[in-house]
């Protein structure tokens, strides 16, 4: 420990810290958010609504597929519009079409620009001002804009309804006929999107600046950035550039000299251990990893589909029963089961390494049910989104087993609670393995900060249980993003980190002394920007200035060590030359080079292209998010699952020669396929929003008009080109896993180097 005593005591006070930093702000979160009023009431005193009516209306639309059509507040899918800017500018329009008549008895369109003006100023009077009475924990509201909300919410109710006059508008939005069968339920939605859209339009009290930060952008009622939003935008460009510079000077001067690499063992170590009954029985966990991911990956094409034909797929009408909101829910639930199940079987496959070569008592029987109890919960929370989106589930059981309306954590709480128990049986089973290791004399500080990693994974799942279905949403996208962001692109990342330097360390390929070191130094690195980082993503999501200047501060200096990155994949790579039995494990060590590269431009460049706040401000929720998630979940995370895949199949089935032909086109048709994914349809139709969006507001980048034209339609088709490439690469490496599991000795032995076919006790 002594050695690494600096590197641990920094690396303590970063997690303390930013966690300290987190939870402050996230204290102003629960503070600070908008409030939902006791009552709604119009200038007559009628009560309009209430806050369990708008409550209500929140489950309804979680019920429907929530986040994966559509999306509030900028988070959610890409197709249909984003509610809360839809809905703002409708009424706007409403309004100002009933003051037009009222004041001038004419048309809006007729009225000359001075009298245009004039009511413009009205509204944006009206609308800006805050008429919430804390007292008495009422909302007021004009008779005009009683009138205005009245219009928007009949729109709504027959767009979600299975009324005529707009089946083609739900068919450009992707949304299935008929898809909230209750009026009444449908009206209670409308509450809920009407309330997003008060607190874009509403200043806070004793500020300029609306709830939501003047997000979205609305000219009509001068919803622009706010002076704090560009300038913490301007801080987090100089807090980058002036981290890569430190990095590079630290890196330059500080560093010592890396050790010398040790000699090659003549045999790969981790050859001369007996395989366990834990390690034979993982093949069963690689058949689920590609099994998943070649259904993530067609649903992934058929969703995309959507988007050109929103109710067909080539003629045929599915959205009945498979409509894009349940498609794209299984897509992305699909990802993550299979890139979690990836990095289960790696702590899986190292548990027993770790513990000297052998299983702990009943560890297999261990992993025969976690692979079961994965089994069970990824097909109940399948056939719940079903049934949820379908409107076969009741009411009340929706959120519990259906769909919670959340991206990334769609699946019902009864799944998410079984997920969260196998994550933790899973820490049970890997703390069997590695607590008598750490028992044991020697340098354990490498192993020490992979059982921290483990542990962390274990248990920060649970953060999803911190808010429930009528949870004020503000609230719940807080712990929300402990899931997707700290959860997965925090403790996922160390782990990854450690487990490969733990593997090649135990290799015998690089000094225990240099792979201790660099983890706990990238592991420091990730922390210090990824924990409060988090708050990047809550700049518009109901939260005050503060939480923007934390998340646009720490989120820039998350792509400080992206930035090194190719350093990281040199190494990796220049291990293959290391020793002559490298050659065996050469695919998955090209995997793992493919993960430094997305993680530098995925994550890196196209991360940080929407993180400062003025940027997010004009382009959450259009096509650049997606450009950035497909190239940092799939490009860093997949590729990596992937990875440990591959390297595990390649010990649990010693005789296996990985199919030369099959490897290529799986690994650079996946590769190319993303590109082209990325390039040619999804950042192009981005940048165009981004324009639309700057120019005349978000509610236009993602309306029926624009998505439509000519122009994005093409590019939307375009992007078939890179997911059938895509496809098939994902297909080749599916059926190289697939081959290696039965048909392990295809290639006779005598065929095969001594050095390749390592004798398994």
């Amino acid at each position: 420990m002594a050695k690494y005593r600096r590197l641990w005591l920094l690396l303590i006070a970063i997690v303390g810290v930013t966690f300290t930093l987190l939870g402050y702000f996230g204290a102003e979160v629960y503070r600070a958010a908008p409030p939902i009023p006791n009552q709604v009431v119009s200038a007559n005193g009628d009560t309009l609504m209430t806050e369990e009516s708008i409550l209500d209306g929140q489950t309804a639309w979680q019920s429907v597929g929530g986040m994966q059509l559509g999306s509030i507040w900028g988070h959610g899918a890409y197709q249909a519009p984003d509610w809360t800017a839809d809905w703002l500018h409708r009424e706007l329009e409403n309004w100002l079409a009933i003051a037009a008549q009222e004041e001038y008895g004419q048309n809006w369109h007729s009225l000359s620009g001075q009298e245009q003006n004039a009511l413009q100023y009205d509204l944006k009077t009206e609308y800006r001002s805050n008429s919430y009475d804390e007292a008495t924990d009422t909302l007021h509201l004009s008779e005009r804009r009683t009138r205005a909300i009245a219009e928007t919410a009949d729109y709504y109710s027959r767009l979600f309804s299975n009324s005529p006059e707009l089946q083609s508008t739900r068919e450009n939005y992707a949304m299935k006929e008929n898809t909230l069968p209750s009026a009444e339920r449908r009206q209670r939605m409308t509450e809920f999107f009407f309330w997003t859209a008060w607190a874009a339009a509403t200043e806070r009290p004793g500020s300029d600046v609306t709830y939501t930060n003047n997000w979205p952008h609305e000219p009509l009622i001068d919803n622009k950035p706010s002076a704090e939003n560009v300038v913490w935008s301007i801080v987090s460009v100089v807090l980058l550039i002036a981290g890569v510079g430190g990095l590079i000077w630290a890196w330059a001067f500080l560093r010592k000299e890396d050790d010398e690499d040790p000699a090659a063992p003549v045999r790969d170590p981790l050859s001369t251990f007996a395989l366990t009954p834990s390690q034979k029985a993982l093949g069963k966990y690689l058949l689920l990893v590609v099994g998943l991911f070649t259904f993530q990956v067609m649903l992934g094409g058929f969703t995309a589909h959507y988007t050109v034909e929103g109710q067909s797929f080539y003629g045929f009408n599915v959205s009945e029963w498979f409509p894009y909101s349940l498609v794209r829910t299984w897509h992305i639930q699909a990802a993550l089961f299979w890139i979690a199940t990836g990095f289960l079987a790696a702590g899986l496959f190292l548990a027993p390494i770790i513990n000297g070569g052998k299983d702990p008592k009943f560890q297999k029987l261990g992993v025969d049910v976690l692979f079961w109890a994965l089994v069970v919960v990824v097909a109940g929370s399948f056939i719940g989104n079903f049934l949820a989106i379908a409107q076969i589930m009741p009411v009340n059981l929706s959120f519990w087993l259906g769909h919670q309306g959340y991206e990334f954590v769609d699946l019902g709480r009864l799944w998410q609670i079984g997920k969260f128990l196998g994550i933790v049986f899973w820490l049970v089973l890997m703390l069997r393995g590695i607590v008598p290791a750490l028992r044991q004399p020697g340098d354990k500080n490498l192993l020490a900060l992979l059982t921290a990693s483990v542990v962390a994974i274990g248990l920060f799942y649970g953060a999803g249980f911190f808010y429930g279905e009528r949870t004020h949403i503000s609230i719940m996208e807080y712990w929300r993003w402990w899931i997707v962001h700290l959860w997965v692109e925090g403790f996922f990342e160390v782990f990854a980190t450690t487990a490969l330097a733990f593997i090649f360390c135990s290799m015998g390929l690089v000094s225990r002394t240099v792979a201790t070191s660099a983890s706990l130094a990238s592991a420091s690195l990730f922390m210090l920007g990824g924990v409060p980082g988090t708050f990047h993503h809550l700049y518009f999501s109901g939260t005050t200035t503060p939480v923007m200047a934390v998340g646009a501060t720490f989120s820039a200096l998350e792509v400080v060590p992206l930035v090194v990155l190719g350093y990281e994949a040199w190494e990796n790579w220049r291990l293959k030359s290391r020793a002559p039995w490298m050659e065996n494990i050469r695919w998955p060590l090209i995997f793992f080079v493919a993960v430094a590269f997305w993680n530098m431009l995925g994550a890196g460049v196209l991360g940080f292209m929407i993180n400062p706040p003025v940027a997010l401000y004009y382009i959450q929720g259009l096509n650049t998010t997606p450009t950035h998630a497909h190239a940092a979940l799939f490009g860093v995370y997949g590729f990596l699952a992937l990875g440990f895949s591959l390297l595990i199949l390649r010990y649990i089935r010693p005789r296996i020669v990985f199919d030369e032909r099959l490897m290529k086109v799986g690994f650079w048709w996946l590769n190319i396929g993303l590109v082209l994914m990325l390039f040619t349809s999804l950042l192009p139709i981005g940048i165009i929003q981004f324009v639309a969006s700057a120019s005349e507001g978000l509610w236009y980048a993602r309306s029926e008009t624009f998505m439509q034209s000519e122009l994005l339609q093409t590019l939307r088709w375009v992007r078939t080109v890179g997911d059938v490439v895509f496809i098939i690469g994902a297909l080749a490496v599916t059926w190289q896993v697939v081959k290696g599991i039965f048909f392990p000795e295809l290639r006779p032995a005598e065929t095969i180097p001594e050095e390749a076919a390592p004798e398994r006790a």
